[in-house]
């Protein structure tokens, strides 16, 4: 082992032991935004083994006030996410093995991905899917790490299956917030202070020492002042339908119906199909040129704009119509341009 690590070596917690730990376990980190970047970026430079990037959406403008390993370039040609990063954290860390996934977390993708995973770091903006990663963690006895901030406020809480609350004992107990980012804005220091919280504890998984695991949820405002960690212990719930003694993983199931969701604060629709399917982006592409549009394509997602509405069309069959949060016409945009 070259000196790379001195730094973490020394810190007598992890030492050689803990690195060799570190540099054998993966990671799965779901979101590629504020949090997901960051921890990303903290995990590769402490040589994790292998890390899983997933996340459904490309680069855009206002991403880069808080979206550490985003750079303008990647804005201009709308790179997918888990793609920018991957290509960034390639040049911090070579001995990485870092898999990048333009999908959507849905059930249906994300549980074949669980083999080998070690711990999940939630870096989404939506609680439909934490509530899925939540299921997931309890199922497959994967330890995760529940973070979320807004404006200059952040909540951390580590999740050990088996052990302490999970997020759907919680719900009813503890509020975890329902503004987002793109609601109500945010700063940066709340997001590299949530990350710090999310990286902290999965290292201490990682090194497997649940000593020091924090089984407290943290919560913050840098603006204010405020920072509070709560005892959770007695909400755990046994015949919770997620964790408790017959666990039934509501949040798994899947009904084959087409599926949209109502970005929240940008003005934009998506749209899944009922069944899985991927998009010949140049096949399309020839499609769409015919129309009176504007078309913009690179190898994982294609654009076409046409008035004041803008489609992109993802490889894995998703589409983000741009311009609406009416599902209706989303829908009818939708159909009408892809037959």
């Amino acid at each position: 082992m070259n000196d790379r690590y001195s730094r973490q070596t020394l810190f007598q917690p992890i030492g050689e032991k803990g690195q060799e730990k570190i540099s054998s376990k993966h990671v799965l980190i779901i979101g590629a935004g504020a949090l997901g970047t960051g921890a990303a970026e903290n995990l590769v430079r402490a040589g994790v083994g292998k890390l899983t990037i997933i996340d459904r959406d490309y680069v855009e403008w206002s991403n880069l006030q808080r979206q550490q390993l985003y750079t303008e370039k990647d804005a201009e040609t709308r790179l997918p996410k888990a793609v920018a990063a991957r290509q960034r954290l390639e040049q911090v860390n070579s001995e990485v093995i870092i898999d990048a996934k333009v999908i959507d977390a849905t059930p249906l993708e994300l549980e074949p991905l669980l083999d080998g995973v070690d711990v999940i770091i939630d870096a989404t903006d939506n609680f439909d899917i934490r509530m899925i990663i939540n299921d997931l963690s309890q199922k497959h006895q994967i330890p995760w790490v529940y973070g979320a901030c807004v404006g200059s406020y952040g909540i951390s809480y580590t999740i050990l299956p088996g052990d302490t609350p999970c997020l759907h004992c919680l719900m009813e107990q503890v509020p975890l917030g329902g503004l987002t980012c793109d609601t109500a804005g945010i700063i940066s220091p709340a997001v590299q202070m949530v990350t710090a919280h999310q990286t902290a504890e999965a290292m201490k998984l990682l090194v497997e020492d649940w000593g020091a695991v924090r089984k407290k949820l943290v919560s913050f405002d840098l603006w204010t002042n405020q920072h509070s960690a709560i005892g959770v212990s007695s909400v755990k719930k046994d015949d919770c339908p997620s964790c408790g003694r017959e666990a039934s993983y509501p949040f798994l199931s899947y009904d084959q119906q087409m599926k949209t969701a109502v970005l929240c604060g940008r003005d934009s629709v998506q749209i899944r199909p009922a069944s899985k399917q991927e998009w010949n982006l140049t096949v399309l592409a020839e499609t769409l040129a015919g129309q009176d549009g504007r078309v913009e394509k690179n190898p994982y997602l294609l654009s076409f704009t046409t008035g004041d509405k803008r489609m992109v069309f993802f490889k894995d069959g998703r589409a983000l119509i741009h311009g609406t949060q009416d599902v209706a016409e989303a829908k009818t945009l939708y159909h009408r341009y892809t037959g």
